[in-house]
């Protein structure tokens, strides 16, 4: 590796002198550019940048006047040149270093001002393959990369927020101070990363590439949390470039600030509710739904969803599917919730949840496409998982019935139901469902005969709760996101009251588990699909 020159330490205070400012987005110029020049610092730029500073009445350079080379290639190669390079990398206290810029006419630049070009951007807008390579920056990060790794001498800024912090330091003192310049040189080194993670990921998407030798994830800080998981662990909220409705881009409009747990339960809460076409409310607790249903509207749906499990869904995560109306707010508002999640919600029911104070509502203006193509990571000890997020749909004509029994119609719908249910689920995971409303559910255990189980137990408690004789479970259908490895698990199910069941299928023993279905006399369909969720 190169071995670092003995140049001398840096200065703690550069009054700077010249500003290179490029940009796709000009919003703020007009102000920064005024102050820099009324600061007396000389501003330098390119194309449609140096045109909207000059716009303005404020002096600017172009570029070419520093470099006596014309931008050239339809804009390819503008800054691409040793006078801006050497302007950037100059180490100014080292003699050589100063005596090259002497010697080749290289004036130091003190502040670089660089946005990109809008790469994302065009890639969510839907750019075709030349639109969206044509706005690959390169002369961009090459500054930025160059001013940052000389931030002794050079600030550089690639958002408002480091333009803004550098103009305050500038009116206050008239000069940067090198902790300030470290802050905007690892703020900036981050913003090149993101945007080569952008580039390398769509690149890698276009040559059907799903696992690329390198792989980057890249976010940008949308809060700091008060904690993690847990108070004593520290926590922060980032967004990728992925624009799916969702919590990452709700509008919060009341309550607390959103916990790491209020984030991860909203998040599970919502793309569960997304997989139903009707009205359909979806109650999560500790990443796990404790109550789903659809209804005629969200008020029925949400009561039909309390039913399930009403004493877990206390300072549980609501999600709908829908707007709310007043009246549905009134019936969430009934209980203490953390977290409501909706499309929207109309006047009376925004007035209802700000009596609630400690209630967070968040509004997604869309829902997530439960059939849309992303990834999905968790993070290891030394690494990361990355899958592609699971897309499976499963119709009425994708079950083999295995079973002499054939389950009617009721059943089918009802197995889909709880099937669709079970795939948001943590494994091992166990679901009973009737008419559209879950009526018991097992999580998370290491076996599937405890979740089948622990659901029988939350539908015979429901079932008491609503001063009925029977558990919810009875007559219903029964998912199982994976197979039954014995008949244990199944015979579980028919104790509880089941009637039909839907598993994947696929184990060794499933001629077991069938012959024992026949003989308790249910119905028993196969989808040939696993709905893990770990």
């Amino acid at each position: 590796m190169p071995a670092a020159p003995d140049f001398p330490p840096a200065p703690d205070r550069v009054a700077p002198r010249r500003a290179l400012i490029s940009l796709s987005d000009k919003t703020g110029l007009e102000d920064a550019a005024r102050t820099l020049h009324d600061l007396g610092v000389e501003l330098v730029s390119t194309g449609g940048t140096r045109a909207a500073i000059a716009g303005f009445g404020v002096p600017v350079k172009d570029v070419a006047d520093l470099t006596g080379f014309p931008e050239m290639m339809d804009g390819r190669v503008k800054t691409l040149h040793p006078v801006v390079h050497g302007g950037l990398l100059g180490v100014r206290g080292a003699p050589d270093h100063a005596e090259a810029m002497t010697t080749h006419n290289i004036g130091p630049i003190d502040i670089v001002w660089v946005d990109l070009y809008p790469f994302e951007a065009t890639v969510a807008s839907g750019g075709g393959f030349d639109a969206v390579v044509e706005n690959i920056d390169i002369g961009g990060p090459a500054m930025i990369r160059s001013g940052s790794k000389n931030h002794g001498y050079v600030a550089v800024c690639v958002d408002q927020a480091s333009v803004a912090e550098l103009l305050e330091a500038l009116k206050a003192d008239g000069a940067t101070t090198l902790d300030l310049r470290k802050r905007l040189a690892a703020r900036a080194f981050a913003r090149t990363a993101a945007y080569d993670a952008a580039v390398s990921g769509w690149f890698a998407g276009q040559v059907a590439d799903a696992a690329p030798a390198r792989k980057s994830i890249a976010g940008a800080l949308a809060q700091t949390l008060r904690y993690g998981e847990n108070p004593h662990q520290t926590g922060a909220f980032y967004r990728t470039g992925e624009t799916r409705p969702g919590v990452a881009h709700a509008r919060q409009l009341q309550g607390k600030e959103l916990g790491y747990n209020n984030i991860a339960d909203a998040d599970a809460a919502y793309e569960l509710v997304a997989e139903f076409e009707a009205p359909a409310c979806v109650i999560v607790k500790h990443a796990n739904p404790c109550g789903v249903a659809v209804g005629g509207d969200l008020s029925v749906a949400y009561a039909r969803a309390l039913e399930c499990d009403a004493v877990s869904a206390f300072g549980g995560v609501v999600a709908v599917n829908r707007p709310l109306s007043g009246a549905d707010a009134k019936l969430i508002t009934d209980i203490f919730t953390e977290v409501v999640i909706a499309p929207g919600a109309d006047d009376e029911a925004k007035a209802i949840f700000a009596a609630k104070k400690n209630l967070r509502l968040l509004l997604t203006d869309g829902l997530p496409d439960p059939l849309a193509a992303g990834e999905v990571f968790r993070s290891v000890a030394g690494g990361f998982l990355a899958q592609s997020r699971d897309r499976s749909h499963i119709a009425a004509s994708d079950l083999r019935i295995v079973t002499r029994r054939q389950p009617t119609p009721q059943e089918i719908e009802d197995m889909l139901f709880a099937f669709t249910v079970a795939k948001h689920v943590k494994s091992n995971a166990i679901v009973y469902a009737k008419d559209g409303q879950t009526a018991g559910i097992g999580a998370g255990q290491m076996n599937r005969r405890d979740s089948a189980r622990i659901a029988a137990i939350r539908a015979r408690e429901a079932g008491e709760a609503k001063g009925l004789a029977h558990s919810l479970a009875q007559g219903s259908a029964c998912a199982s996101e994976a197979f039954f490895p014995f008949a244990d698990g199944l015979l579980e199910a028919v104790a509880a009251g089941a009637t039909a069941v839907i598993q994947p299928g696929g184990s060794i023993r499933d001629d077991e588990v069938i012959a024992a279905a026949d003989e308790a006399g249910v119905a028993m369909a196969f989808t040939g699909v696993r709905v893990f969720r770990h």
